[in-house]
């Protein structure tokens, strides 16, 4: 059972009430509920004022859910939507795994509304984003590829294959319409124009104010000012795009793998995957602690 706040006090840090969670990914509402996935599958919610998730959507044959990776909360249209993923970290399974999928849930209930496996050949779904239309977009990282799921759908569709795009990961939506997506592989941050009235994509490689160490989930904030998580440098930071400049601020240094991050009020609330506890041998089988989403005030 989810414990609330006491009345007045600060909300602060929310426990994730579970074991070997490693998130990857995070999201809230406009209500103010948090969602986190895990590695084993399982999505954790913490209502509005609760300081503790708990199991809110658990692996079944029905939702086919495996590791989630990217998760986003979409109050237009009531959906959480996931990213399932084959759990790099776990037992290996002969023959080829089954593709990723892109899995809408009922954002109250958690109801399954549907799941659409991508095409061939087949990928890596890595984190969402949804745009003025309705439509849900997901990442591809080692394809390089931006998939578009139109409202109502039946199919998701390849609108960017690009080799430069290998190694994406966050994506998000700026003020101005453009798609900004991150690479987590080249620490790179793009500007992408979608394809549209017969015109292709375009492409425009961002000058970043400072290194950046594994950028991973990224956010919006309002204009075209993000939120975005580096997973390897344990930070996380403020971008703002001016032009074809990303000024990047640090929010806070000091995480253990944080791969996402997001807004609730004027709270950041970021994730730690602690996921050397799954491939490094000195770490391998030890304790990682409790998984928390970390308080963090906005500036």
């Amino acid at each position: 059972m989810s414990t609330p706040a006491a009345p007045g006090a600060a909300r602060g840090d929310i426990l994730i009430s579970g074991t070997g969670v490693h998130p990857e990914s995070v999201t809230s509402d406009q209500q103010g509920a948090l969602y986190t996935g895990s590695v084993p599958g399982t999505i954790y919610r913490a209502g509005p004022k609760d300081t503790t998730a708990v199991p809110f959507i658990t692996p079944s044959a029905e939702n086919g859910l495996r590791s989630v990776y990217g998760v986003l909360a979409d109050d237009r249209q009531g959906r959480l939507w996931v990213c399932s993923v084959a759990n790099s970290f776990g037992p290996r399974t002969p023959g080829p795994a089954a593709p990723s999928e892109l899995v809408a849930f009922e954002l109250k209930s958690g109801k399954l509304i549907g799941r659409w496996p991508f095409p061939a050949p087949g990928g890596t779904c890595n984190d969402v984003a949804i745009g003025t239309d309705g439509a849900a977009y997901a990442t591809d990282t080692p394809g390089g590829r931006i998939l578009k799921l139109p409202k109502g759908g039946s199919a998701l569709e390849v609108v960017v294959a690009d080799d430069r795009l290998k190694g994406i990961d966050g994506l998000a939506f700026g003020a101005d319409g453009a798609l900004i997506i991150n690479n987590v592989q080249k620490n790179e941050l793009w500007r992408v124009t979608l394809p549209a009235a017969g015109k292709p994509a375009a492409l425009t490689l961002l000058t970043a104010s400072r290194k950046m160490e594994g950028p991973d989930g990224i956010r919006p904030i309002g204009g075209n000012r993000f939120l975005q998580a580096e997973g390897t440098g344990g930070r996380i930071t403020i971008v703002t795009i001016e032009g074809n400049n990303a000024r990047i601020d640090v929010l806070r240094e000091g995480l253990d793998s944080s791969p996402g991050v997001t807004l609730i009020g004027k709270t950041v609330y970021a994730v730690e995957g602690k996921i050397q506890y799954l491939f490094n041998p000195q770490f391998r089988g030890k304790d990682p602690g409790p998984f928390k989403a970390i308080a963090i005030p906005l500036p």
